[in-house]
């Protein structure tokens, strides 16, 4: 994904798999179509495009998940695009800042899921953010969870592979849960 047409383009074209990821194309294709080269950057407040990471194990039973200081709860990698349009590059580019894990094989070219996350007001770098949308596509890599796991200070306190079956008990952000299931049933029907 290299341009903001060919995001546009995945996601015309991405098949939802349920209600709420009808309406969450919908509204990412608005906001690409209405912010352009703006949407990629956070400088715009009510919203930006940001890339996860879904890294599991071979075996498809722990995911890598690191312990968010600003949720203070377990969740997925990620990060903001910061102007980059190359959106698997950015995902990429997360994980090994946020896990130090580099040892990657990307289960499928395009991302596996998109969604519209809303983020509270908060304090970043001794700034006010106000509150704003995230729109976040996911990429799913397969990780070498015997490579050493280091914390980004800060943006987590600690990075673990967490069984696949006891995310609902390390997430403390249970409006993130359905969206974490939905991404792990596909992550299982892939190669």
């Amino acid at each position: 994904m290299h341009s903001q047409d060919q995001l546009e383009a995945f996601i015309e074209h991405y098949t939802p798999t349920d209600a709420l990821e009808i309406a969450e194309r919908e509204s990412f294709l608005k906001f690409i179509k209405a912010f352009g080269d703006d949407a990629y950057r956070r400088e715009n407040l009510i919203g930006h495009i940001c890339a996860s990471c879904w890294v599991i194990n071979h075996a498809k039973n722990k995911v890598l998940m690191v312990h968010h200081n600003l949720y203070d709860s377990w969740g997925w990698i990620g990060g903001h695009a910061d102007g980059k349009k190359n959106l698997m590059a950015v995902a990429i580019r997360e994980t090994a800042e946020e896990t130090g894990v580099t040892n990657l094989r990307l289960l499928t070219t395009s991302p596996v899921d998109v969604n519209v996350l809303a983020v509270k007001a908060h304090i970043k770098h001794g700034k006010e953010v106000p509150a704003h949308l995230h729109f976040n596509v996911v990429y799913a890599f397969v990780g070498d969870e015997h490579q050493a796991l280091k914390s980004k200070p800060d943006e987590n306190s600690a990075v673990a592979w967490i069984d696949a079956d006891k995310i609902g008990q390390m997430c403390t952000e249970p409006h993130m849960l359905p969206i974490y299931e939905r991404i792990m049933q596909k992550v299982k029907k892939m190669g």
